[in-house]
């Protein structure tokens, strides 16, 4: 068990509070079974998911630097359970701490706009932190384990990392972005099979679906017909987005592809509560699209 009381300043983002709230909901619970204080950043804005810098790098720096900054108020790491949220906001966090050294100018145009503002300056004091690096850096695996009081044992699962987590830093912590494996230690500290398969750190097609859902929905029925060719009982994203294209909407999947594919997905939170004895109901897996009834029965619920 960790040493002292883990405490991160949470941002929820934008999705998981919209159309995916029972990953929130999972996220607190999670929390709470491990015994992790979060302090949700009320006043924080979305991260652009990657968009804001398509209109300017600017934008995104200071929107994010401002929510950065509600962190360090706190004196705490900013934790995400978003994939797409750690990549954007975890590189302007990268970048501002370079530039205070290298261009220390752009820091004070930055901070200049959150002054305006009335924001507090971001200072490069603190953390970006993914819910799944908490898990594995902060808590521990071994700790985990320890909590565990249902073993997923018999379920197969298949990581879905996505893109941003992987690549949308320079320095990615506990994880080699080519070849990763903290989530499946995670599944085998629970008790669960890892299912390995070749999709698991690709996009999930979600930045294409706004303009190109066709295609879209062909990468994600890919990475899950992969999956269930392998073996997978459920697939495991750390992204509300990733979650989104590849729960919300198999069933537009299924008919671009013409094939019915059925595959529960859960996010990170929901399959580590679930071996903590968190309750479903508790985890909002009633509120998927694709039935988690499948893996629920597996697990003896």
């Amino acid at each position: 068990m960790p040493s002292q009381t883990l405490k991160y300043a949470y941002f929820p983002g934008c999705v998981a509070q919209g159309a995916c709230r029972e990953l929130d909901q999972s996220t607190k619970a999670l929390a709470r079974s491990l015994g992790i204080e979060l302090i949700e950043l009320k006043k924080a804005s979305c991260c652009g998911s990657g968009t804001f810098k398509e209109d300017s790098p600017l934008l995104e720096d200071t929107v994010n630097a401002r929510n950065i900054a509600l962190a360090e108020q706190l004196n705490l790491p900013l934790l995400t359970h978003c994939s797409t949220c750690q990549g954007v906001i975890g590189h302007v966090d990268e970048r501002l701490k370079a530039a205070q050294v290298s261009n220390p100018d752009y820091v004070k145009q930055v901070n200049g706009f959150l002054k305006k503002e009335g924001c507090s300056p971001y200072q490069g004091s603190t953390d970006v932190k993914h819910l799944l690096w908490a898990l594995v850096g902060d808590y521990g695996l071994e700790a985990i384990a320890q909590k565990v009081t249902r073993k997923l044992s018999n379920l197969n699962c298949a990581a879905f990392y996505g893109c941003y987590l992987l690549r949308g830093q320079d320095h990615i912590p506990f994880d080699d972005p080519f070849n990763p494996q903290s989530m499946e230690n995670v599944f085998r500290s629970l008790g669960a099979t890892p299912i390995l398969y070749r999709g698991r750190t690709q996009c999930c097609g979600w930045p294409l679906s706004s303009y190109a859902p066709e295609q879209s929905f062909k990468m994600a029925g890919t990475h899950i017909q992969e999956a269930i060719a392998k073996g997978a009982d459920c697939m495991v994203t750390p992204c509300p987005l990733c979650h989104l294209n590849l729960d919300s909407r198999q069933p537009e999947v299924e008919k671009v592809i013409d094939q019915k594919l059925g595959l529960p997905v859960l996010h990170l939170s929901q399959l580590v509560a679930l071996a903590l004895g968190v309750k479903p109901e508790e985890l909002g897996l009633d509120r998927h699209i694709v039935s988690t009834r499948p893996v629920l029965e597996k697990l003896g619920f």
